[in-house]
C-alpha cells in the first residue's frame, strides 16, 4: 500500500510530504511515476511530494497517515533505509 504523510516538511521554499510503500520499492516507483514525480524526488526509502500534489496522490490511492504511522509501517515492512553517518 502507498502511504503519504501530511505536507509538514519545509524545504527549498516549499512544504513537502513523504510518500512510501509498505510493500515494495517497485510499487512505490510505479506510483510515483503515475503521480508525475521525477526519479530525483526519491531519497533512500521515500519520495518527497510537494504539497500541491498531496490531494492528487490521495485521489490516486495513497493512504493518508500520520508521520509516526508512516515510519512504523515502513520499518515493519523492512523497507526503512537510514541515513549513513559518516565519521
Amino acid at each position: 500500500m502507498i502511504l503519504i504523510d501530511p505536507p509538514l516538511w519545509p524545504a527549498r521554499g516549499r512544504v513537502w510530504s513523504h510518500m512510501v510503500s509498505d510493500v515494495s520499492y517497485e510499487e512505490l516507483h510505479a506510483f510515483a511515476a503515475r503521480l508525475g514525480l521525477p526519479p530525483r524526488a526519491f531519497e533512500r526509502d521515500h519520495y518527497d511530494v510537494p504539497s500541491e500534489l498531496y490531494e492528487t496522490a490521495v485521489a490516486l490511492g495513497a493512504a493518508p497517515v500520520g508521520c509516526q504511522e508512516l515510519l512504523r509501517r515502513l520499518t515493519r515492512a523492512g523497507l526503512r533505509r537510514r541515513k549513513t553517518v559518516r565519521r
